[in-house]
């Protein structure tokens, strides 16, 4: 189930796409489209975070 879960974002983000693209905002449409490819890409590359250490 976790699995299927992972979706819910892709599947919103293309439903706002489609949306925008059948309301004629084609632009607005690319706009999303590009920060969600930006922010994809940058969840994949980023440094891992360092977890605090409590000594």
């Amino acid at each position: 189930m976790a699995s299927v879960r992972a979706f819910g974002p892709w599947l919103a983000v293309l439903a706002v796409v489609l949306l925008l693209d059948a309301l004629r905002l084609r632009v607005l449409a690319a706009v999303v489209s590009v920060a969600w490819l930006v922010w994809c890409v940058w969840s994949w590359v980023r440094p891992a975070r360092r977890r605090s250490r409590r000594d």
